[in-house]
């Protein structure tokens, strides 16, 4: 990796590990601060793209106000994956399609329709372990809560949870993939022919057998007379298994994590349940589940001190923006009280930390992610009020591209009740 500007001053700062390293993978937060104080704009020539990473910039990429700054990046990030997604669309043509699945995902459908589902998702997992003493809560709540959550959504069998769980694993791989991995980058053709031919049928039917369902819904939204292709329902399906499944999954599990290991903030929470959206918001700063995202230029930009040509790809460290103690105090301590963050916009466009992106792409889902965490963090200590870290054990992340704890064992005293 090379930094971009003012050559002369990077070579006294001290060597970036290379985002592709086992070492940056160990440890991308050392990293970071070594990019935000040093290297604010690298050229990182294995994967041809340039490296933002103060919170400053990340922000202004995600804002455009300029107009400076497309996603036509996902053109070959995503599209081989997923199929074309609203994530690629701009202008009118962005509005509409958003403007039809959005109503979906906050006000009165998240509230009537979709709690209730998110409820029983979490009960009939929480059911399986809750006399246990014992859990894993990654394995046997986080990584399935979310997808089984969709899937109930959308109207699709649960009983393929572990069909849906391997697609979203190795489209999230396929995202990851800045190393170019052939054998990466083939699983998620596969995946994308075999969601296709899992999906399509299922569309189709329920255009003509509509039920009470999200799918329905998307089949029959109509906004200024467009309504959505097959081919545009299925890619979102597939976006929202991946992007909703992959990073509430390590939310959840880094919500937890963080809490365990700060056991007054954990005992604040349990005793005022108004605390876990402060909760969320701070582990979405700190550990997000989304450590990076990509834009494309438009044009010839001035950023982080240099100078990137148009047409290049951008990559916006969101791990290390929302870490940058310019922007935020004592940056790499987790504190659900802290004053320079604020829980009630955290969800919302006017968001102060970067982990939903924000501006005219800010993450549709945002609100179903915070009504997920919610319910889950609110059942979970209900039914393990003493919940504790295994002994022994201390949380570490995984990941590059999307990170977080790959375990979570705990102990408790199982309580009665259901």
């Amino acid at each position: 990796m090379t930094s971009a500007p003012q050559e002369s001053l990077a070579s006294q700062a001290p060597p970036v590990p290379d985002i592709l390293s086992p070492a940056f993978a160990a440890d991308p937060y050392g990293a970071y601060r070594i990019m935000r104080e040093s290297h604010p704009l690298i050229l990182h020539e294995p994967t041809n793209s340039y490296v933002v990473s103060r919170y400053e910039d990340v922000e202004r990429v995600f804002k455009d106000k300029a107009g400076e700054f497309t996603t036509d990046n996902y053109d070959w990030q995503i599209e081989p994956v997923h199929g074309r997604t609203i994530l690629q669309l701009s202008g009118r043509e962005h509005s509409v399609r958003r403007a039809l699945v959005a109503p979906a995902f906050r006000g009165t459908d998240l509230q009537e329709k979709f709690l209730p589902v998110i409820e029983r998702n979490a009960r009939e997992l929480i059911d399986t372990f809750r006399h246990t003493g014992e859990a894993d809560l990654v394995d046997a709540f986080a990584t399935r809560f979310p997808v089984l959550v969709i899937a109930d959504m959308l109207g699709l069998d649960k009983a393929d949870h572990d069909r849906f769980h391997g697609w979203y694993t190795t489209v999230i791989a396929f995202l990851g993939n800045l190393a170019g991995d052939p054998e990466v980058a083939a699983a998620g053709d596969r995946t994308r022919q075999e969601f296709a031919e899992y999906m399509i049928p299922v569309i189709q039917d329920r255009r003509e057998s509509p039920g009470d369902d999200l799918l329905s819904a998307l089949c029959a939204a109509e906004v200024d007379g467009v309504r959505m292709s097959d081919e545009d329902i299925k890619a979102f399906c597939s976006l929202l298994l991946a992007a909703g499944g992959e990073t509430t999954d390590k939310a959840i599990a880094s919500i937890f994590a963080n809490l365990l290991t700060h056991p007054e903030q954990l005992a604040a929470v349990r005793e005022d349940r108004s605390l876990i959206d402060r909760a969320f918001a701070e582990t979405l700063r700190l550990t997000p589940p989304v450590h990076m995202i990509m834009r494309q230029t438009a044009t010839d930009v001035e950023l982080g001190g240099g100078r990137v040509p148009a047409g290049s790809t951008v990559t916006c460290l969101i791990g290390s923006a929302n870490r940058d103690a310019a922007r935020y105090r004592d940056p790499d301590r987790f504190d659900i009280f802290r004053t320079d963050l604020t829980s009630t916009t955290a969800f919302s466009a006017a968001a102060d930390h970067l982990a939903f992106a924000l501006g005219r792409h800010f993450c549709v889902g945002a609100l179903l992610a915070r009504a997920e965490v919610r319910t889950g963090v609110n059942m979970l200590l209900d039914a393990m009020p003493d919940v504790r870290l295994a002994d022994g054990f201390t949380p570490s992340e995984q990941g590059v591209f999307t990170r977080g704890p790959a375990s979570l064992p705990v102990r408790f005293t199982p309580v009665a009740g259901s």
